[in-house]
């Protein structure tokens, strides 16, 4: 479910992935093509951020993990939620390691 705000040439100008955030606001099938050029534009626009966004993740995600394990914070000082978030990417950078330790060599058995 998405809904969009249209300019008054029709053109798409912004886009919310679940709430209708006013009267302006139409409700748009996610797989309309017009909606999807969109958001394809706008991640475009966006991508040098997007990078940086990235790297900048790995940076905090790395710095908490070294204040963990030179026990100056604990991980249950982190709300539910931010353990839970934190938990999942652990767990996704360490299929990513092995599936990429897997794809240098197929003829390895782990």
């Amino acid at each position: 479910m998405a809904y969009i705000l249209r300019n008054a040439q029709g053109n798409i100008i912004a886009a919310s992935a679940s709430d209708n955030l006013g009267v302006d606001w139409q409700f748009i099938e996610e797989n309309v093509s017009e909606y999807i050029d969109y958001l394809e534009n706008s991640l475009a626009k966006n991508s040098v951020f997007r990078e940086s966004d990235i790297q900048l993740a790995r940076v905090l995600e790395d710095l908490i993990s070294m204040l963990i394990e030179r026990n100056l914070i604990r991980f249950t000082d982190f709300p539910v939620a931010a353990q839970k978030r934190l938990i999942d990417r652990q767990t996704m950078r360490k299929k990513t390691q092995l599936s990429s330790i897997l794809d240098d060599d197929p003829d390895s058995i782990i």
